[in-house]
């Protein structure tokens, strides 16, 4: 069940009171910032820690800033000599990248969708094209005119009234993903008066035309959580209140269905879930309860003709199964099996059409796309030969159609989006990734699915990919990834920009350690709360398989990791650094104590039922026992490369920054340990297409004057 988831200066001569300097015998002899120890006794459960770096928590303060940029400097004076090589990368992987890129048009009520880019332009362009693909184009929102004077520029929630006149938008110039609607008159060009701040930027129209939902955060904990419903050319103050979630381990989000005939508010938390139905034609009237919410019980909806169709881990169903209700008797007790639960197949999602139900399923860690027909027809799924391979559904807001459209990939063959006939069942590839510069081959490379055995005897599987010719010699520079969390699977995938490292010899392999939903539900519920531990174990035996395989050496292995990953990485430092030559730690999720413990911080209280309650003291012990920042001890650690965003509101900047003062603090080695700040950014990094070139080309430098390849 797809989640929405949850859910990561060389010191200056006016250097606050609040730090020192002190001489490290590093490379150049230049000095490492090294933050003052203010120690804050916290208390909880009669039992005392000591955070000596507490003061880091106030991105208001002067003296935290003048901290960042201070190590921000440290980094670029410590890695100078590596800028060409940074510049090289860089202009590299923008070379593969088709700069005047477009989408694969969708139609929809009337018109043909498209996102396009312009050479030399950062940020994307909509367009619509009416009834045909060779009528004039409309340009909906040029972002990269819209995105002038702002450093961070995103716009999400783009959505069209049903008479193809008003779109309402949501931009986001911090990085905080707190967004403001504006709605926009297609035909004039106009951006109406109507302004409403502080929301999630999703926004969903009535059939009137007239009146869209939208959801509000607490603008302290940015915990999605009310409901409104606004007019059209009216103030946002006199927008009406229709839900308020008052629970704050749940979350709010707003949709509409496939069929436009219900508008849906949907709260959920990590363990369960509860829907509102509103009929689209009826936007004043009050929206009624799907099904009310029992604790553990996890369902989503999706509308056809006179039915509900439920996906649902009902009746202990934990691969999920799906089932069926009449609209006029939507609770439990009216749902009917239709595709019942199975041990070894996870359901994840379903697509409806008029004559076809499409269900996404997972078996054996694969993913695959089965076709049902409503009538007497047999069902069958779509043929997939590889064992690396991501196949999923993409854009089919049509109902009357037969052709389904999905997206194909591997770890070596780029993506391609394909229409499939699924009456003929015959296929046309509509579009593939264009790899630029000709020297992409694919038969290049070789993708290999191995399986390491964990410490409990559970077989994880790892996914790789690396040139041909490789010797198993334990000389190769390998870069392990995963993350591990929130059921979150980590599908194979093709990026060219990776081809930077597999040309220079390195092995890319992705871990589906257990956290994750890659081998079904259960190899969650293996991976979170009390068996959390499962996850990083998981880890250091696929970094211990590859080395006894000899794809790679503790000299030559590295390890990457974002948010939850980045927690994963600051556990295997603490556990096991002799494994691993170089870290790259991504907006890590490092100081699990006292974050879980402050309600105030975004996604808090909505993440008990992921790692746990630490207000109880069973949790407590338990997430102190493997907290990264909690349990940095005096120990050698291998070379680390860790990056935040001041504005990022999914982890905030000080775990990072508290993380490496006490890194610096008690590591006794001299290996390298950058903390890289963008000051302008959130927890997604920069927000143009190429501005995020120059992140990616700060890590691959990182590991290629690690490994001393330069270029």
């Amino acid at each position: 069940m797809k989640k929405l988831i949850l859910f990561c200066c060389v010191c200056s001569i006016f250097a606050s009171s609040y730090l020192k300097i002190n001489a490290q015998s590093m490379q150049n002899d230049i000095s490492a910032p090294k933050a003052k120890i203010i120690p804050k006794t916290l208390k909880k459960h009669k039992e005392s820690r000591i955070d000596n770096y507490f003061w880091l928590n106030d991105r208001e303060n002067s003296e935290v800033i003048d901290y960042l940029n201070q190590e921000n400097s440290y980094y670029e004076s410590m890695t100078s000599h590596t800028q060409k090589l940074k510049e090289s990368l860089f202009e590299e992987m923008k070379a593969r990248i088709k700069e005047d890129d477009s989408s694969v048009p969708y139609f929809y009520n009337g018109y043909f969708y498209v996102t396009r880019f312009e050479t030399g332009q950062d940020y994307p362009i909509f367009a619509r094209k009416k009834g045909s693909l060779s009528a004039e184009e409309e340009i909906l929102f040029n972002c990269n005119e819209m995105a002038k004077g702002h450093a961070y520029f995103k716009l999400g929630g783009l959505s069209i009234s049903p008479d193809n006149k008003f779109a309402s938008f949501g931009v986001d110039i911090i990085g905080r993903r707190i967004y403001t609607i504006q709605i926009k008159n297609l035909e004039t060009g106009e951006i109406l008066a109507d302004k409403i701040e502080n929301v999630t930027g999703a926004s969903v129209w009535a059939n009137d035309n007239n009146t869209i939902f939208y959801v509000r955060q607490d603008q302290v904990t940015l915990r999605a959580d009310k409901v409104f419903k606004h007019k059209l050319n009216t103030e946002s103050e006199k927008d009406v209140l229709v839900f308020d979630e008052v629970d704050d381990t749940f979350n709010v989000s707003i949709s509409k269905e496939k069929s436009r005939k219900y508008i849906v508010i949907g709260s959920g938390s990590t363990l369960t879930t509860e829907y509102r139905i509103l009929n689209s034609n009826n936007p004043d009237g009050e929206f009624t309860v799907f099904q009310p919410r029992v604790r553990g019980l996890e369902y989503s909806i999706s509308h056809y003709e006179d039915s509900f169709y439920i996906l649902t881990n009902k009746d202990k169903a934990t691969n999920f199964k799906l089932m069926k209700t009449p609209e006029d008797k939507t609770g439990k007790k009216n749902w009917v099996d239709l595709i019942p639960h199975r041990e070894d197949v996870l359901l994840e999602d379903i697509e409806i059409f008029k004559n076809y139900l499409v269900v996404e399923e997972r078996s054996n860690g694969l993913n695959h796309i089965r076709i049902m027909p409503w009538g007497d027809e047999p069902d069958y799924y779509l043929p997939f030969g590889s064992e690396t391979y991501n196949a999923y559904t993409t854009t089919n807001v049509d109902f009357d159609t037969d052709i389904l459209r999905y997206s194909y990939q591997s770890l070596a063959t780029p993506s391609s989006i394909i229409d499939f006939n699924m009456k003929t069942k015959t296929k046309e590839i509509l579009k593939e990734q264009e790899v630029l510069g000709g020297k992409f081959d694919k038969n290049n490379y070789v993708e290999e699915r191995v399986w390491a055995t964990a410490k409990d005897g559970v077989k994880v599987p790892i996914s790789m990919v690396y040139r041909k010719g490789l010797e198993k010699n334990g000389k190769n520079p390998l870069l392990l990834y995963a993350y591990g969390s929130y059921g979150i699977t980590m599908d194979t995938y093709f990026s060219s920009t990776r081809l930077s490292l597999l040309d220079r010899g390195f092995v890319y392999a992705i871990a589906h350690i257990r956290g994750g939903e890659d081998l079904g539900r259960q190899w969650y519920e293996d991976g979170k709360l009390l068996k959390k531990k499962n996850t990083f174990t998981d880890f250091i035996d696929c970094s211990k398989f590859v080395i006894d395989q000899k794809y790679t050496s503790p000299e030559h292995l590295y390890a990457e990791g974002g948010s939850a990953g980045g927690l994963l990485m600051g556990v295997i430092v603490n556990e096991a650094p002799e494994l691993y030559n170089g870290v790259i730690a991504q907006v890590p999720f490092v100081d699990v104590i006292t974050t879980m413990l402050d309600d105030s911080i975004p996604l808090t209280t909505g993440e008990y039922d992921e790692w746990g309650n630490p207000n109880n003291k069973k949790y407590y012990d338990y997430m102190l026992s493997y907290s990264p920042y909690d349990n940095v001890k005096a120990q050698e650690y291998p070379n680390m490369y860790v990056s935040t965003g001041l504005h990022d509101s999914q982890v905030q900047y000080w775990e990072p920054a508290k993380w490496v003062a006490k890194l610096r603090d008690l590591k006794t080695n001299n290996k390298l340990l950058f903390l890289d700040t963008n000051m302008d950014a959130g927890h997604g990094g920069a927000s143009g297409r190429f501005e995020a070139l120059k992140d990616l080309a700060k890590e691959f430098s990182f590991l290629l004057d690690l490994e001393k390849i330069k270029s």
